[in-house]
């Protein structure tokens, strides 16, 4: 008896699994850059801190699709719970007539800005699609314990230097909302 493989097609269709989690990837990678993009671009602080928001949120889904829903829920814990929320208060709390005008650019700027990032993009963009890419076995069983322990053993550092990213965002919303205050 002959066994039969079943292979993904080369074009998945939009109405198949594969087509509907390519799209899904897609639309979180829209997220990412409308986030930024509204973060980048926008005059008014709280704006550029929802754009931070949706932006880290958007990294959470990218998270997920590497199949680690923990890291994607710290990740929307420490940064857009924590790290967000905290420049909003620092910008809230800000004095609002302590701005002073700010120096125009050179006019070469961002055409210099966006031809950089225009090469960087296309750089990362051959390299990627150049780049023979290996699939690793997952280790472990992915649980709470197992990361845990993979955390204060193996990635201590990473884990400390988290806890040094949320020092950092307190010390820093503690600043702004100590100059707006007189």
């Amino acid at each position: 008896m002959e066994s039969v493989i079943c292979l993904p097609a080369a074009n998945p269709s939009l109405f198949s699994a594969e087509g509907f989690v390519g799209l899904i990837f897609l639309l979180t990678i829209g997220i990412i850059i409308f986030g930024a993009a509204v973060a980048t671009t926008s005059r008014r602080l709280v704006r550029c801190v929802a754009g931070l928001a949706i932006c880290f949120t958007g990294v959470a889904g990218i998270y997920y699709f590497l199949m680690s829903p923990f890291v994607a829920m710290m990740q929307m814990l420490i940064y857009v719970g924590a790290v967000s929320i905290l420049i909003a208060f620092a910008v809230m709390m800000a004095d609002p007539e302590d701005h002073h005008g700010t120096a125009r650019a050179p006019v070469l700027a961002s055409p210099l800005g966006a031809a950089v990032g225009a090469m960087l993009f296309a750089a990362l963009t051959g390299m990627g699609l150049n780049t023979e890419w290996q699939v690793f076995d997952r280790r472990g069983g992915g649980t709470i314990k197992d990361v845990g322990v993979a955390f204060l053993t193996d990635y201590s550092m990473v884990f400390e230097l988290v806890s040094i990213v949320l020092l950092v965002a307190i010390i820093g919303a503690l600043v702004l909302a100590r100059r707006g205050r007189s």
